[in-house]
């Protein structure tokens, strides 16, 4: 729905300008493009310096922690501004669908994917973060943050792809294959459940697992 979408947004008409406004998906659709734009030139320009300086054992491990004080940070901001909502103090936050989102908004909330290129920062967990600023509620935040994660890792595997069709592959064809299947279907049953999780839960259990083992790993590995 979101391609048809997509596709019927660029027909060279003057009706077609203004589908972006009133078709549901179309809308959804270029959210999504525009909320990939930051961490796309990001990544294309410093994917390499990121790997190869930040993605030591210790770092990812520094970056870990981190990223439970960011997700602590950001269950904090959302306890608050239910809080301001319920004393009437603030309008709706937390209630916003997603298609409610402006496409600034939406650029927002793609800049915070961008510290996912550090090793050991969560990309759907700060992506939920950054929807959760902007008064999305747990569901929507993680079901707009697993919609960014698809162009992203599309765009990470077509870049990969020239290193599995030259010697770095030699050999090992069953096994990529083995683990495309795999990875797709952990991918698709964690989704799902996660989805369901957020539906009356939160993202506290992640942070605290982000801290334990963050510290346990940069005590390992300073030693």
């Amino acid at each position: 729905r979101i391609i048809t979408g997509f596709l019927r947004s660029l027909r060279p008409s003057i009706a077609a300008r203004r589908v972006v406004a009133d078709d549901d998906d179309s809308r959804l659709a270029w959210l999504i493009v525009i909320a990939t734009i930051p961490v796309g030139i990001t990544g294309l320009a410093l994917e390499h310096t990121f790997r190869t300086i930040f993605a030591k054992p210790l770092a990812a491990a520094i970056f870990l922690t981190i990223n439970g004080v960011v997700l602590l940070v950001g269950e904090r901001l959302r306890r608050t501004s239910e809080q301001a909502v319920t004393a009437g103090e603030a309008g709706q936050r937390g209630t916003r669908p997603v298609l409610d989102l402006s496409f600034k908004e939406g650029f927002g909330v793609g800049v915070f994917q961008i510290a996912a290129l550090f090793a050991g920062i969560s990309r759907s967990g700060v992506a939920m973060v950054g929807g959760m600023t902007r008064g999305l509620s747990h569901e929507d935040a993680a079901r707009f943050s697993f919609l960014l994660a698809t162009p992203v890792i599309f765009a990470a595997g077509v870049l990969k792809l020239p290193s599995l069709a030259g010697h770095a592959a030699d050999h090992i064809h069953g096994q990529i294959l083995v683990g495309v299947v795999v990875a797709f279907a952990a991918a698709y049953l964690s989704v799902r459940f996660l989805v369901r999780y957020f539906e009356t839960r939160t993202l506290t259990p992640f942070a605290l697992y982000s801290l334990v083992a963050g510290g346990a790993c940069i005590v390992r590995f300073s030693v």
